[in-house]
C-alpha cells in the first residue's frame, strides 16, 4: 500500500471528533463527497457531515478492512459501528459498504462516493420506518 493511502485508511480507522478539522489533509479543496443522503463538495461541506455524526452518534468508528487499488483510484471495504445517541443509545449497530475514492496527483481525495445499504441495514431496524421497509422487502421477494 503506497504511503498516501496508508495514510488516508489510518486517518479513517482512527477517526475522532477532533480529526475532523484535519479533514483537508486527505481531501482536495473542491473534493466531492457522497453517501445515500449526501452529496456535497469542498472542505466545509464534507468537515459538516462528519461533524454531525459525532454530535448524533456514540462511538462512531470506521473500521477498513480491504483496499484494492487501481491506477488513482481505490476501493475501501469498511464496517461503521456506532450508536444513536436518540435512539437506543445502548445498541450497538453497523453498517457494512465501501467507498471509491479517486485520488489526485498530490496524494489527496478528488471524490470519495460511499456505497451501502440504507434501507437493510439503517432504516428496516428503525422504529416505525422499519416494519414498513421489511413489509416492503417481504412483498418485492
Amino acid at each position: 500500500m503506497p504511503t498516501p493511502l496508508k495514510r488516508f485508511v489510518s486517518y479513517w480507522n482512527n477517526l475522532t471528533a477532533a480529526d475532523v478539522a484535519r479533514l483537508e489533509e486527505f481531501y482536495t479543496e473542491n473534493a466531492v463527497f457522497q453517501d445515500p443522503f449526501n452529496k456535497v463538495q469542498g472542505h466545509a461541506a464534507i468537515k459538516h457531515i462528519f461533524d454531525d455524526m459525532f454530535v448524533r452518534l456514540i462511538d462512531p468508528k470506521f473500521v477498513i478492512t480491504e483496499t484494492i487499488e487501481q491506477d488513482n483510484r481505490v476501493l475501501l471495504v469498511w464496517d461503521f459501528s456506532f450508536r444513536i445517541k436518540s435512539l437506543k443509545p445502548d445498541l450497538k449497530r453497523t453498517i457494512h459498504g465501501t467507498s471509491l475514492i479517486r485520488f489526485a496527483a498530490d496524494g489527496r481525495a478528488l471524490s470519495h462516493r460511499d456505497y451501502w445499504d440504507a434501507a437493510g441495514e439503517l432504516y428496516e431496524q428503525l422504529p416505525v420506518i422499519g416494519s414498513v421497509m421489511r413489509t416492503l422487502k417481504r412483498r418485492m421477494a
